[in-house]
């Protein structure tokens, strides 16, 4: 695997990546000048995990099609902050901690099951910019990898691939600066299931924004 050229070892990493049932991906993402730290269980079913963004901090759950927001009272009482006063504190604190429903329609649906799709993360992370060389080998988690980068000094995006087993790629650096990711776990299969209903709330409203 160490020997190919750059492009097949890219290549065949894609390929495992693509073909794989779960993965964990953790690291910091930085899309559209927010920056956000994942930590996420994913496979085809759905994913579950936390995402924090300027000291804001959030747990995602989604089965199928079916997406909920857990998070501190902190992260409910904003809408509050220019006078909303005791009340949305009080609305607040029965959120604390609870799983919301996020609706379909909701504004920010899309953006947040985002972080819980496995394949449309992947496509979007693993794609290098620009000419393609193999550099040094290394150790990602005590597995030998081998990196590849793209263009000058690794600024179109650096792969660490595994040289152990399936080609997985193991750690990310994404072009531009934009985070660096690690994934783990590749094909550690897992269940994902939906919180029991009385642990479920009704927001009544557009999710609050985060960056």
């Amino acid at each position: 695997m160490g020997k190919l050229p750059a492009t097949k070892i890219e290549s065949r990493a894609r390929q495992a990546a693509v073909s794989a049932n779960s993965v964990r991906l953790s690291g910091t993402l930085v899309t559209k000048g927010a920056t956000y730290k994942l930590d996420m269980r994913l496979n085809a079913d759905g994913g579950t995990g936390q995402v924090s963004t300027k000291g804001s901090s959030f747990e995602l759950l989604r089965v199928g099609k079916e997406l909920y927001l857990k998070a501190d009272a902190g992260f409910w009482s904003h809408d509050g902050e220019s006078g909303g006063g005791g009340g949305a504190e009080h609305a607040a604190g029965k959120l604390d901690n609870k799983y919301v429903k996020v609706p379909s329609g909701d504004p920010s649906y899309q953006r947040l099951s985002g972080f819980t799709d496995m394949k449309l993360l992947l496509d979007g992370l693993l794609g290098l910019h620009g000419k393609i060389t193999t550099g040094d080998h290394g150790q990602v988690n005590g597995v030998r990898t081998i990196r590849i980068s793209a263009g000058t000094s690794g600024d179109g995006g650096a792969l660490d691939v595994s040289l152990e087993g399936r080609p997985y790629p193991l750690r990310l650096q994404r072009a531009g600066g934009a985070g660096v990711i690690r994934l783990a776990d590749w094909n550690d299969s897992f269940k994902i299931t939906a919180p029991e209903k009385g642990h479920v709330l009704d927001y009544g409203q557009q999710i609050p924004e985060t960056p």
